[in-house]
């Protein structure tokens, strides 16, 4: 904790050497620091802590004592007391540094500090550490409701992902114990993990096992490149395994983990996974330029993954509105944070969905209900990803979704919080990720169209009202 030292006392003799240290109080500005347990307000505790003398442990000042202490032994008193003072401007170092590391390492509330303390869930806005999914894929893959030790395997995977992140030395230990784990998991629980899958999909689902474990991107590929400790290796290791991981999740996830509520029946819903291919056209002449070269065009295409197994009536109805081809021709607007749809008030739009977010921990989603991310709340699906895809709120009522506009978001932490999360997490009902083609977006102009909008994938999954 960065405090002002006022005052130190030292006292040195040939046995020991003690120092007293107070705190004063001095005007600052109003700042938040915060580690991964702590977030300090210090404009609250400058009216809380009374400030103290500091405590003389002898009667001469200190200049003196060092003159006293340097004609003792013949040294020069300048020499000395430059000495002196060198010293003590080290001290006076070293216990800030102390008090910091304090601060920022403490598993509880230091005794008198308690007034600082604020739960990390309450800092989540304002913390670094936040670990919320920065892509698509990866919030799509923590998004399937699979075996339990399926998703043991790849949490202990994916904070893999994290340490790589540390610059210059890399925790390579740390990481090989989470492949051994994953492995032990693996191989203890195989049992379990295939007999978790459906009777038509176990060849599949024992072929994928088996990659999983001592395939070219498996495991033991993976633990080796660690061994190595060779980074751009293990990145692309960890992506295969967790590739393979996924795979396997989705094989065990056929269908909804929960029941929704009986008035909810009369929707459309999507009961797993869906891809929407979109062709975006360009009306003013101008060309998209392809991110990995290649000659421009005045069409495009973007991919987005469906997901209904966290707002299957979400999912639902926009995927009935693809088939219909209610978005064939939809002209978009571009703003710094979205491209967005029109609203569809002339054309046969959708259902005015409720508002449906489903909170990080909990099996069904919420319907109604926005999320309070300054008290922890956190979706499955989060909107503060590049390329999100959500649906506008209701011009009648924000506990609904507008049942045709929706959006694409063009997250941007330079404009989110410092925990790196938009100002609108947990306020829209968020159904996807733009999985390909996101260089795309940032082309987008106002006034170009969505030329065609496909399911290439999912149509089996989709229920209509009168279906039972």
């Amino acid at each position: 904790m960065a405090l002002p030292l006022s005052s130190s006392s030292i006292i040195i003799s040939s046995k020991k050497l003690s120092f007293n240290v107070s705190i004063s109080q001095k005007p600052t500005q109003k700042h938040l620091f915060l580690s991964a347990h702590f977030a300090f307000r210090l404009n609250e505790a400058r009216s809380q802590v009374t400030a103290r003398p500091a405590v003389r442990a002898c009667n001469s000042t200190t200049s003196t004592y060092a003159k006293d202490l340097a004609c003792e032994h013949d040294f020069p008193p300048n020499l000395y007391m430059s000495t002196f003072g060198d010293g003590t401007k080290k001290l006076k170092s070293l216990i800030a540094m102390i008090l910091i590391f304090i601060q920022i390492s403490a598993p509880v509330p230091l005794s008198g500090w308690d007034f600082w303390y604020v739960s990390p869930a309450k800092a989540v806005l304002y913390s670094p550490d936040t670990k919320v999914p920065r892509t698509g894929e990866l919030a799509l893959r923590k998004a399937i409701p699979a075996n339990i030790n399926m998703k043991s395997i790849q949490t202990s995977l994916e904070d893999i992902s994290y340490l790589l992140r540390i610059p210059q030395r890399k925790p390579y230990g740390t990481m090989e114990g989470n492949v051994k784990k994953a492995l032990k998991i693996a191989k203890d629980e195989k049992d379990s993990i295939l007999a978790s899958l459906p009777a038509d999909l176990k060849e599949r689902g024992s072929t994928l096992y088996a990659s999983l474990i001592d395939g070219k991107g498996g495991l033991q590929a993976l633990l080796q490149c660690i061994k190595d400790q060779d980074p751009d290796r293990v990145s692309v290791g960890l992506a295969s395994s967790l590739d393979t991981v996924a795979e396997l999740e989705l094989l065990q996830a056929p269908g909804l983990s929960f029941l929704l509520p009986q008035q909810y029946l009369k929707y459309p819903r999507l009961t797993g996974r869906g891809t929407v291919e979109f062709t975006i056209e360009k009306v003013d002449g101008s060309t998209f330029s392809p991110e990995a070269g290649g000659e421009p065009k005045k069409n495009a295409k973007i991919q987005v993954v469906i997901d209904g197994f966290s707002a299957p009536l979400t999912a639902g109805n926009f995927v009935k509105l693809v088939v219909d081809g209610a978005y064939n021709g939809a002209k978009l607007s571009f703003t710094d944070q979205a491209v967005l749809t029109d609203n569809g008030l002339d054309k046969n739009s959708g259902y005015s969905v409720p508002l449906e977010i489903m909170p990080s921990g909990q099996f069904e989603p919420l319907y109604r209900t926005t999320l309070s991310v300054q008290d922890g709340e956190l979706p499955v699906l989060p909107l503060s990803v590049y390329g999100a895809v959500a649906m506008a709120h209701s011009e009648v009522s924000e506990d609904f979704s507008a049942p045709y506009q929706f959006f694409f978001y063009l997250y941007d932490k330079r404009n989110a919080g410092l925990g790196g999360l938009s100002f609108d997490e947990g306020q829209f009902s968020v159904f996807g990720y733009t999985t390909a083609g996101r260089e795309i977006l940032s082309q987008i102009k106002s006034g170009d169209i969505i030329q065609s909008a496909e399911l290439v994938e999912g149509q089996d999954r989709l229920i209509l009202p009168n279906e039972n």
